[in-house]
């Protein structure tokens, strides 16, 4: 049996497919890092056993397994905004791109794999030639949530706060030590798992999750990581054929700090589309 693939949207042919195999790679160009990995702070405050909080959590898992498929389907535009900072944060160097992006998600024997593509629509602009920080995978970072991952997290509710007119809930995670991660950073080829820790905004009502905010649970002294931050929000996208929307992300900061250096980048995704490929299928004789 051959099947071919005869049309696709996305134009593959074009593209550079890069595999992220932790979901979220942070890739630093220019750091020098030793191997090491820094221990967890105290996960016994994360022990709960509340009923509410296990309601929310399988509205929001199921919400989850919907975002895999949904995002799995689409295209959108990304615009991407690298910055080095100086003192008091200030913009030393800045670097601006516009890609048609795509993300094909699956699942492998050791867990759940993205892969992502990224067709330039304009050359960056920038004030000058110089490495800048590089961070992929972003929109998948509420797969803290996805069922795959439960025993490695753990959760706590932490009330609840309204927002247009919405019901959310908030809910604290942390990454369980010496379990499986969601987040790495990739140093030199290889990968280094990340102990994360942050909230969750979560639409009481159907689960779905509106933010995420997470960050280092300790810094990574021994291969210099200071600090890093993750702001990542989600919200519903239309499509032209009038179907039901999809929750989806729409913007991203990603701040990375070492003793020495200062990353922000910036992940703005809009006019998503349907993404379809048509196969046919052929029994060789």
């Amino acid at each position: 049996m051959k099947k071919r693939n005869q049309n696709n949207n996305h134009g593959i042919k074009k593209i550079t497919i890069q595999k992220v195999r932790c979901l979220l790679s942070l890739l630093f160009l220019p750091l020098s890092m030793a191997a090491g990995q820094a221990p967890a702070a105290d996960d016994s405050a994360l022990n709960d056993s509340n009923p509410r909080l296990n309601d929310v959590l399988v509205q929001a898992r199921r919400s989850v397994e919907s975002f895999w498929e949904q995002f799995n389907s689409v295209t959108c535009i990304e615009k991407v905004t690298q910055e080095k900072l100086g003192k008091q944060g200030k913009v030393e160097h800045a670097q601006r791109s516009t890609y048609d992006y795509l993300a094909l998600l699956d699942v492998e024997k050791d867990g759940l794999s993205v892969e992502e593509s990224r067709v330039e629509q304009r050359k960056a602009s920038q004030t000058n030639k110089i490495p800048m920080l590089v961070t992929s995978g972003v929109p998948t970072l509420l797969l803290i949530f996805h069922p795959n991952y439960r025993e490695d997290f753990q959760y706590q509710l932490d009330g609840d706060q309204t927002e247009g007119g919405k019901r959310l809930v908030k809910i604290q995670f942390r990454h369980v030590f010496g379990m499986r991660s969601t987040t790495a950073l990739r140093l030199r080829g290889k990968n280094f798992p990340l102990d994360i820790q942050g909230t969750a905004w979560i639409d009481a009502e159907t689960g779905a999750i509106n933010r995420i905010v997470a960050g280092l649970a300790a810094p990574m002294t021994n291969i210099n990581l200071k600090s890093m931050q993750m702001d990542v929000y989600y919200s519903p996208q239309k499509f032209a054929s009038g179907e039901d929307s999809y929750w989806l992300p729409s913007s991203a900061t990603i701040d990375i700090q070492t003793e020495r250096q200062h990353w922000r980048n910036i992940h703005q995704y809009s006019k998503y589309k349907r993404f379809t490929v048509k196969t046919e299928d052929r029994v060789s004789r």
